[in-house]
């Protein structure tokens, strides 16, 4: 069971404990139950209530999240069979156009700086 739904649970047991008791109490001994039965019943019944719109946001929000994802990859994926490797072919035609000496030459060593000497 979610969150969400165990906390609406969680608040609709509360709530109807507390009226069915202090229903009872009031048709036994024509009083209420004591003030901090009641508060502790409002109390979780609220806390239950605040939990549940929170997991409602965060599913939301988590399905918003999964909806941009899945938009972000397909769009990149259209964008990858639209521009093809285009710089491939201009490296193979640097490369044919310069014949075997175009080789690839890795940088000298810098320079050795003011710290080192």
């Amino acid at each position: 069971m979610t969150l969400k739904w165990l906390t609406v649970v969680v608040a609709t047991v509360s709530l109807t404990l507390c009226a069915t008791g202090n229903a009872v109490t009031l048709a036994l001994n024509g009083g209420q139950l004591p003030l901090l039965v009641n508060l502790l019943a409002l109390v979780t019944a609220g806390t239950s209530i605040i939990l549940a719109v929170l997991a409602e946001l965060h599913d939301r929000l988590n399905d918003r999240l999964t909806a941009l994802t899945e938009f972000l990859v397909e769009r990149l994926r259209e964008i990858e069979a639209h521009t093809g490797d285009r710089n491939t072919g201009f490296v193979e035609g640097y490369l044919l156009s310069h014949g075997q000496e175009a080789a690839v030459v890795p940088f000298g060593r810098r320079g050795r700086g003011a710290a080192e000497r």
